[in-house]
């Protein structure tokens, strides 16, 4: 009985170990790409909007 669990309890973080360790898709690079895209214009807008208020 214990020898069960244990092999139970083995399979399972096998199972998941393995699953996190997949490469991303496509589609999960291109939203990686897209989203760093976006957070680099927001910094530039900062950026801006602070150079404009430091003129004044």
């Amino acid at each position: 009985m214990k020898k069960s669990y244990i092999t139970l309890a083995l399979l399972a973080i096998f199972t998941i170990a393995f699953a996190s360790c997949r490469e991303k898709t496509t589609g999960e690079k291109v939203e990686d790409a897209v989203e760093s895209v976006g957070e680099d214009i927001e910094d530039g807008i900062d950026e801006v909007g602070d150079a404009i208020d430091g003129g004044k």
